[in-house]
């Protein structure tokens, strides 16, 4: 008599991991010989385990990656691409993250950084941090419209808070003095507070260069690049090679869906 009632109040109150599992236990005859805590803490645990992988799809959702699919478990370590394993899976486990660290990912057009960063901003979203992805082409229009119409500081604001921040197409071109002081802005707010990834087909020592202004471009370089993992990508371009030659196959299948 109260099972449809209760299942009514577990879906009014938003509970339906519990809802599911309730139904579940009630399937099943040997379910009865249960006590009822033990009942209960199925369906919490099932609750807790709906709520993470609600938590892990809107994530993903509001990361808005190039490769969302993009995972640390399809890299292969075999292609001769200078990636180590013990490095990279060290780096899966997130402790970068807490300890607010960077990784820098360089390396030529086409060999994967992006790839690659997608699939470390996945496992962050694994771990319960929020992500954000942006190429700096992006970046750069968005600063400049949201000087336009006041909403800057906002802008700034939000970026600062998501926990990693995917910056790809790194050192495309130079910046303007207006681009100098947004970046700096940034990652000023960002500093000690929060983590980033950025690729780059620049090698960091022609970064400071690329961002001009001496004296701001210290502050930009001292600001990511000291306590930064760095990871170089090595090979020619997956690009101009056969699908088996990729860095992984769920790569190869992405690169191959952007181009239709």
């Amino acid at each position: 008599m109260l099972t449809h009632p209760t299942l009514d109040q577990m879906a009014a109150l938003g509970l339906t991991g519990m809802a599911d599992a309730w139904k579940a236990l009630a399937e099943q005859g040997s379910s009865q010989a249960l006590e009822r805590n033990e009942w209960l803490g199925l369906m919490l645990d099932r609750e807790a385990a709906a709520r993470a992988d609600k938590r892990f799809a809107n994530r993903l959702r509001n990361a808005k990656m190039r490769f969302p699919n993009a995972c640390i478990e399809d890299v292969d370590f075999a292609a001769s691409r200078g990636l180590d394993r013990r490095p990279i899976l060290a780096l899966a486990q997130g402790d970068w993250i807490k300890a607010r660290e960077q990784i820098i990912l360089t390396g030529q057009t086409g060999t994967g950084k992006t790839w690659l960063a997608c699939a470390f901003a996945h496992q962050a979203a694994r771990l319960d941090h929020s992500v954000s992805y942006v190429r700096m082409p992006r970046l750069f229009e968005d600063m400049a419209l949201a000087r336009l119409d006041g909403r800057f500081p906002r802008l700034v604001d939000k970026l600062a808070r998501v926990q990693l921040l995917v910056l790809d197409d790194w050192g495309t071109h130079g910046l303007t003095d207006q681009q100098r002081i947004d970046l700096l802005e940034l990652f000023e707010e960002r500093y000690q507070r929060r983590s980033t990834i950025i690729t780059a087909q620049l090698p960091i020592s022609g970064w400071q260069d690329m961002i001009g202004e001496p004296t701001i471009a210290d502050a930009i370089l001292d600001r990511i690049v000291h306590d930064a993992h760095r990871i170089e990508l090595k090979g020619d371009s997956m690009r101009r090679k056969d699908r088996n030659a990729t860095l992984t196959s769920a790569e190869n299948t992405e690169t191959i869906q952007t181009k239709t």
